[in-house]
């Protein structure tokens, strides 16, 4: 495995401006990659998602094309590894008000392909409810701004090992997503997954997901879950990029197993990886 590596608007750093508006207001968005065989799977899923929320924060979006071509040049000798890159506003004037004239700050990040239990994706994880419910904003929901506090303190509710993810929900008692995945429940033969129209981010492999369902012949749904909902669920599976499809057997004193539709969807990502 090849060393780390950051590349800061293309060349090689390790520090930015302390005036940067990513670190002085969370200005800014990211997104966290995962490389297979010297490629990144997701990135037409990943560049989507970027400009979305370049275009809801009302930032210069980056440019596409080049940033694929600097990206294709940092993986190009890594089999395996995770990129994550974060866009900032830039520098500018003290006080929140953004300057016109503020060139955006782009954060390249080689990092060491984590050591991830093989028994999360096989046997499934145990799960916990956080305490911690997502505010609501429209203008945010979806997207992946810097503003991660909220992750940061759902996170910090537990320190035992055996409890791999918290499930954090809204003030109105619906599911929303882990802290670092998207959540998905099978109720009947049927899929669904939470809707995150006023909080949560939209991850890459939630949509992945959404794109391939109808073609394996499952009917999947976005909507409105409550706590009690997930309970009663059939099967429960946590999903994003860099840790694919993680099976819940047990969230609180409820238990579940790895069922036939989580099994279909975990074998056909895995098919579909290969591809790549």
């Amino acid at each position: 495995m090849e060393d780390s590596l950051t590349l800061i608007n293309g060349k090689p750093a390790e520090c930015i401006p302390v005036a940067d508006r990513g670190v002085q207001y969370g200005d800014g968005l990211f997104e966290t990659m995962v490389v297979v065989n010297t490629r990144l799977p997701f990135w037409s899923y990943h560049s989507q998602r970027l400009q979305q929320g370049c275009a809801r924060l009302g930032m210069e979006s980056p440019l596409i094309p080049e940033l694929a071509t600097e990206l294709a040049e940092l993986i190009r000798t890594v089999p395996r590894a995770i990129i994550k890159l974060i866009l900032t506003r830039g520098s500018g004037q003290r006080g929140y008000a953004p300057s016109p004239s503020t060139v955006p700050t782009r954060i390249l990040q080689r990092l060491p392909w984590p050591d991830i239990p093989t028994t999360h994706t096989l046997d499934g994880v145990s799960v916990r409810r956080c305490q911690l419910e997502l505010a609501q904003q429209p203008r945010l929901a979806g997207i992946k701004h810097l503003n991660r506090l909220e992750q940061v303190l759902a996170r910090a509710e537990w320190t035992d090992p055996t409890i791999a993810e918290g499930l954090v929900g809204d003030a109105n008692g619906h599911v929303i997503e882990g802290t670092a995945h998207n959540v998905f429940i099978v109720e009947a033969g049927r899929l669904l997954t939470p809707a995150l129209g006023q909080c949560g981010v939209a991850g890459v492999m939630r949509q992945w997901i959404l794109d391939h369902a109808p073609g394996w012949d499952i009917l999947v749904q976005v909507g409105d879950i409550t706590w009690e909902r997930l309970y009663q669920a059939d099967e429960v599976f946590l999903c994003n990029s860099v840790h694919g499809i993680w099976p819940v057997r047990q969230c609180e004193s409820q238990f579940y197993s790895p069922g036939p539709l989580t099994q279909q969807i975990g074998r056909a990502y895995e098919q579909w990886l290969v591809r790549q």
